[in-house]
């Protein structure tokens, strides 16, 4: 009975000595450098003279993408498909969070695992998110891709 007694006494104590204290150190540059994790996180796309920029999503689908290109870049040839959206094959498999969703322009899209959708409208459908393209407007992005098909190099720089 005194050992535990003993012990809580050192443990009020201690807990006492630290009110006020930050019981964890913290690594600075991991909370302060938020920007520098968003850029990890996002991949170029390439498309005629024009660069674009998407945010990836947190998912397996997008990490494969991201990994895929941290070895090389990947080209795409893409054609339209049902006047909303730019279809190609990646040539390799990324895993599937397919899910019913809406998609809207700038989306892009994983399709049964190795088609790269990029959307310039919306649809409704089971697919896997892989991220959204950023800062352009849907007609912006409708003129870069043109009508017909259009060569999209994916790039992490």
């Amino acid at each position: 009975m005194s050992v535990i007694a003993v012990l809580l006494f050192v443990a009020v104590t201690s807990y006492g000595n630290n009110l006020g204290k930050a019981p964890i150190q913290f690594n600075k540059d991991k909370i302060c450098n938020k920007s520098k994790t968003m850029e990890r996180d996002t991949i170029k796309l390439h498309i005629g003279s024009k660069v674009f920029v998407a945010v990836l999503e947190d998912n397996s689908s997008a990490m494969a993408l991201k990994e895929l290109l941290a070895k090389c870049n990947v080209t795409v040839e893409m054609s339209d498909y049902a006047h909303m959206e730019k279809v190609g094959t990646l040539g390799v498999r990324l895993p599937r969070n397919d899910e019913w969703i809406q998609t809207d322009s700038g989306d892009l899209i994983l399709y049964q695992g190795h088609y790269m959708v990029i959307y310039y409208d919306r649809n409704s459908y089971s697919l896997s998110r892989l991220g959204k393209i950023i800062n352009v407007t849907q007609d912006e992005l409708k003129n870069a891709l043109g009508k017909g098909n259009v060569t999209v190099v994916l790039s992490l720089e």
